[in-house]
């Protein structure tokens, strides 16, 4: 007999990541006495994120002969990565712990924007622990000055806690430590209670299911066994963030060049990607006006900053795009202008990562005052119009997650004439598009733009063989690093356009798209929906999609008496059709001890109460 745990969210604290202890299930499963099990063997898959990538798994004894298997994801986006895998595990969860730490209110909102939703869809009857771990650092303040009460609001009170477990009617638990009495007498406590309530209801289940089964003489009903378990869909690593980096590095696309004062060329760099992260830069390159924004401290770092040249000719210009040139950009602060590298670097790389700019900074430049004069003017660029200057404290941002503009702010510029260099003509209308971005995240766009092919030097560009809602759903992909298709025809057609243009991530994408939605279904659905499966699976096939193919064979097969009645399932092939028979459930096998048992259960005249 075996139980599981799922632990979710982080009890880490963002603000003081050095020296903190071992996480709450680690540190339970290490010192609880009820559980056995060496550091060896505690830690299945912390090392290994092949096999389940979502979460990591801690396999252990407890009570002595009863396996514990915990899953631990303390990361939404991990999570959400692989939506197939994380719905699974905690639809099969005995107990489910929820936790985070009082010091870092992101972890808590993180809990209850993400996780909470997920678990309440799922949730049937499973006890929950909410855990609220680590000792407020302004619970002793009665100091009621801004800078006090600030701190105050970037802890979770109590009131906050308790009433997220009265939202689930979970267990809620305060953990100032984690030592021997949070641990194993407190926390401990209460989850050996409900892991002793959990087998005893496993316990009840088996005694009924034993009674049932011996209660019957004679002929005893066949036993359906399990469907063969389906293949398993890996998600493919998102690689946005690289591709935007390197895009800096390869210098294709380049339409804005950094000059210092004496007209010395600095750094080239690209309008799509700085309009994407700043309103400094919309400003400069008049993609919005001063009234649009209206922000005057921003207006004022334009001017001071920058200027454009049109006239002049600068030493060293590229001539790439003699009809296009690129826009020479004049940076008036010498000392910004020496570190301006680095910044865009700093950019171009997530704009998150401060304290590896301060240390790039102040190798360039030994004054202090001058390194946080730098510092203070990349915060003024990517100030937001309206607000206060959000970006303050560079430690608390390095903590967190990358602020990545571009997955946000990208999707202003789809489908937009603004700053746009190419169009694309299809079914008769025309999308404007970057070729910056395109080149960054689609090799086969980097080849056709950057190789000795026509589209290299054409502006207008005819696109064959794909529907205009498809190929903005494509690039809405290459700006976003996201997709949302309408529906399984919609995805299979994206999943074609990605092949066409050898974007594996949103092949992964589409197939688990498709994927999740058959799986959804239920069987009554399955039966009388217009799509045809068969159609589906040579789609896959035709267009190279491996993994989609074996799963709709698989897929067909466990369904085979929904399938076997539909006209399409004759078009199967030889091949494919003695795979289907061969892993078909239910099993002839089966009918066959079934039609039997029903021939005795009449020949008794006695009402079978399993039938």
């Amino acid at each position: 007999m075996s139980i599981h745990i799922v632990a979710l969210g982080n009890e880490g604290d963002a603000f003081h990541q050095d020296n903190r202890p071992s996480g709450l299930i680690r540190t339970y499963l290490g010192r609880s006495p009820l559980v056995s099990g060496d550091e060896s063997s505690l830690l299945l898959n912390a090392t290994s994120t092949v096999a389940r990538p979502v979460f990591t798994e801690y396999q252990a004894s407890a009570f002595g002969n009863v396996k514990l298997v915990v899953h631990d994801c303390p990361v939404w986006d991990i999570f959400d990565s692989d939506w197939y895998t994380s719905r699974n595990l905690i639809g099969g969860a005995d107990i489910i712990v929820i936790k985070y730490n009082v010091n870092d209110k992101f972890s808590f909102h993180e809990v209850k924007d993400n996780y909470i939703p997920v678990i309440k869809r799922a949730l049937n009857s499973v006890p929950v622990i909410i855990a609220a771990v680590g000792t407020r650092q302004n619970e002793e303040l009665p100091c009621t000055c801004p800078l006090c009460t600030s701190d105050r609001g970037s802890c979770v009170s109590t009131t906050e806690g308790i009433q997220l477990a009265k939202e689930l009617g979970a267990t809620y638990l305060e953990l100032h430590s984690l030592d021997d009495f949070y641990i194993g007498k407190y926390f401990g406590g209460v989850l050996e209670y409900f892991m002793i309530q959990a087998l005893n209801q496993k316990t009840s289940e088996k005694m009924k299911k034993r009674k049932m089964s011996n209660s019957f003489h004679g002929i005893r009903p066949p036993q359906l066994e399990q469907p063969e378990k389906m293949p398993v869909l890996k998600a493919e690593a998102s690689h946005y963030n690289s591709d935007l980096n390197n895009l800096l590095f390869c210098c294709q696309c380049v339409d804005v060049i950094f000059y210092n004062p004496d007209l010395k060329e600095v750094v080239e760099a690209h309008k799509i990607v700085l309009c994407a992260v700043s309103h400094v830069f919309m400003l400069l390159f008049n993609v919005k006006s001063p009234a649009d924004i209206q922000d005057s401290s921003i207006i004022r770092t334009t001017q001071d900053l920058f200027a454009i040249n049109r006239d002049a000719a600068f030493p060293g210009a590229s001539q790439e795009s003699p009809g296009n040139p690129p826009l020479p950009v004049i940076v008036k602060d010498a000392l910004f202008c020496s570190c301006l590298s680095d910044i865009l670097r700093f950019i171009y790389s997530g704009a998150f990562q401060w304290e590896e700019l301060e240390e790039d900074v102040r190798k360039k430049v030994k004054d202090s005052g001058d390194v946080s004069n730098v510092i203070e003017k990349v915060k003024c660029i990517l100030k937001t119009p309206g607000k206060f200057n959000c970006l303050r404290n560079c430690k608390t941002y390095q903590a967190r997650k990358p602020l990545w503009f571009y997955n946000t702010s990208l999707k202003f510029f789809l489908n937009k004439p603004m700053l746009a260099d190419v169009v694309f003509e299809i079914q008769g209308t025309t999308v404007p598009a970057h070729r910056a971005i395109l080149v960054a995240r689609c090799e086969v766009m980097a080849a056709m733009f950057n190789g000795n092919y026509m589209e290299a030097k054409s502006v207008l560009i005819p696109v064959y063989g794909v529907s205009k809602e498809t190929f903005l759903s494509f690039l809405e992909y290459l700006y976003t690093d996201s997709c949302c298709p309408a529906g399984i025809f919609q995805a299979m057609c994206l999943l074609i356009c990605a092949e066409m243009y050898q974007v594996s991530r949103l092949q992964h994408i589409c197939e688990l798209f498709i994927i999740t939605q058959l799986q959804s279904m239920p069987s009554r659905e399955l039966a009388s929906m217009n799509l045809d499966i068969v159609d589906l699976l040579k789609k896959a096939k035709f267009h190279h999609s491996d993994c989609l193919s074996t799963w709709l064979l698989h897929f067909i097969a466990t369904n085979y008496l929904i399938f076997s009645q539909k006209p399409e399932f004759q078009d199967l092939s030889v091949e494919e059709r003695s795979f289907v028979e061969k892993h078909r459930w239910p099993s002839n096998m089966y009918l066959k001890q079934l039609a039997e048992y029903r021939k005795y259960i009449h020949s008794r005249k006695c009402r079978c109460s399993v039938m």
